[in-house]
């Protein structure tokens, strides 16, 4: 998409794309992902994906079909390998560091502005932190910084044909997370107010926006057919915020701590600071309001702190611009810049990525590592020990019972995993993987992994707990010593049964 000719083509400054070390920078944040992505198993949402990707759809109760596309893509290409299966998010990141440096170039920047605005990205907790796994919180912010790309070339170029890409480009954020439709929601208005107001009268503008419309219909078609879930599990991510994302009043520490303590914030802070009140930014102030409009709904509507991560690319690239059009004393041009990007890194990494030993000390002792560590560790485990807890079962019984768990994430596991073990299909009424079917009529008992059966228990007449989930390494995932039930005493159909256990809260 004119990623080349931008390269060739020098912008009014003159300076050409700092290919190069741009590409370097996207290199070595690929390569530092690709050493560390096959580190530990499977993040809990990436075995949803799994799931969600056996039963593709238009849709799902809380998503569009990309993600799990793209798991059921890589899980077919190479068959349970956690390193090809998070290939994905590697590139989305690896991209997202060029786009930033794309964004500093059609903005004037020089070569240093460019690496400097891409090397922030390249170091920054959040994308670091989650591009060696395959979520939307990875894949979103670099389909973001490529619409901010597209938008500020189109500012440069006034080239028509952009507007159908950034339709394009938004049509597929769109369908691997709704957030997108909050920039343009709070871009609409920055550009309204700041211009550039032609814009909006651009066909090509319109056509590109029926693009990413209709790209939408299927995914409105199964959400209308299957309720709207969607919008329960906007409340449910509301109710959760709150409860344990610190909610409204921790939001934008949390943002700031995200784009990293170090280059990462200061860069923001600056780069917002520059493209509102900045006369030398002035074309591109609506880009500023967008992201104030930006963190502005989605602290509204108690969102989750890194929805907003999106805008840091061009947050970036503003302060690297600026910056790099200073005119500072002589004494201060000698002082170079890179030791602070060196040090954001070397604070930024060693918490942001998986390089922590995974296992715990000979003498017992807990290895200190990421906290998501913890959870990724002994989805093996839990399939083992609610196999050994199944085939105790009398084969009588055991023909007639199901498994159900109270979590989406211990259902991917155990459908990801149970069949090594020789466990039957598994369901859940949480979340999504609700959608996926209920249990036969056939199956008249229940391994129930989870906390609490008392929801079985409305068809149920009775529940005690049969094992506990056993972990080998002793690392205490989200599943090690969960209780297990055998719930005997069907008393009314699944088909009845079903609608009621439905749970989207966690």
């Amino acid at each position: 998409m004119e990623a080349a000719s931008a390269a060739e083509t020098p912008t009014a400054s003159g300076t050409a794309f700092a290919r190069l070390p741009v590409a370097l920078l996207a290199a070595a944040t690929a390569a530092v992902l690709l050493a560390t992505a096959w580190r530990y198993g499977y993040f809990g949402d990436e075995l949803y994906f799994l799931s969600a990707g056996k039963r593709l759809a238009w849709g799902y109760a809380d998503q569009p079909p990309v993600l799990p596309f793209l798991a059921m893509l890589m899980d077919w290409l190479a068959p349970g390998n956690v390193f090809v299966f998070r290939l994905p998010a590697v590139l989305a990141t690896a991209a997202g560091v060029v786009f930033t440096g794309l964004i500093a170039y059609e903005m004037g920047g020089d070569r240093r502005a460019q690496t400097r605005a891409a090397a922030a990205y390249a170091i920054c907790g959040q994308f670091i932190g989650s591009g060696h796994y395959l979520a939307t919180s990875t894949i979103d912010p670099a389909l973001w910084a490529l619409i901010a790309w597209l938008l500020v070339r189109w500012m440069r170029t006034r080239d028509d044909n952009l507007l159908l890409w950034l339709g394009v480009a938004t049509a597929v954020a769109l369908n691997v997370k709704l957030l997108v439709a909050t920039f343009w929601v709070a871009a609409g208005v920055a550009i309204l107010i700041f211009g550039p107001r032609d814009l909006l009268r651009r066909p090509k503008l319109w056509l590109g926006a029926g693009i990413a419309a209709v790209s939408l219909v299927p995914t409105l078609w199964w959400q209308a057919s299957n309720g709207w879930p969607q919008l329960e599990m906007g409340d449910v991510i509301a109710h959760e915020t709150t409860g344990g994302w610190s909610g409204r009043a921790g939001f934008l520490p949390a943002l700031l701590t995200g784009a990293g303590l170090g280059i990462g914030v200061v860069g923001v802070l600056y780069g917002l600071g520059v493209l509102l009140f900045s006369a030398k930014s002035r074309e591109y102030r609506f880009l500023g309001w967008t992201a104030v409009g930006v963190i502005a709904l989605f602290i509204l509507s108690n969102g989750r702190y890194y929805y907003a991560a999106g805008m840091f690319g061009v947050l970036w690239a503003g302060a690297a611009v600026h910056f790099g059009q200073l005119k500072p004393s002589l004494w201060f041009r000698w002082i170079p810049t890179w030791p602070v990007f060196l040090l954001s890194a070397l604070y930024t990494l060693p918490y942001a990525l998986p390089v922590w030993p995974a296992t715990w000390l000979a003498e017992g002792r807990e290895v200190p590592r990421p906290a998501y560590a913890l959870e990724e560790i002994g989805w093996p485990d839990l399939a083992r020990s609610v196999a050994d807890a199944y085939h105790r079962l009398p084969p009588e019984q055991r023909a007639r019972t199901t498994l159900v768990t109270a979590g989406y994430w211990q259902a991917g596991a155990l459908d990801r995993y149970g069949a090594d073990y020789g466990l039957p299909a598994v369901y859940s009424p949480s979340r999504g993987f609700w959608y996926f079917g209920r249990p036969p009529e056939t199956a008249d008992s229940v391994l129930f992994v989870g906390p609490d059966p008392a929801r079985l228990l409305r068809s149920f007449t009775e529940a005690r707990i049969v094992s506990h989930v056993d972990n080998e390494l002793g690392v205490r995932n989200v599943s090690r010593g969960m209780p297990i039930w055998l719930v005997t005493g069907h008393t009314e159909s699944w088909a009845t049964a079903w609608p009621g256990l439905r749970e989207f809260r966690v």
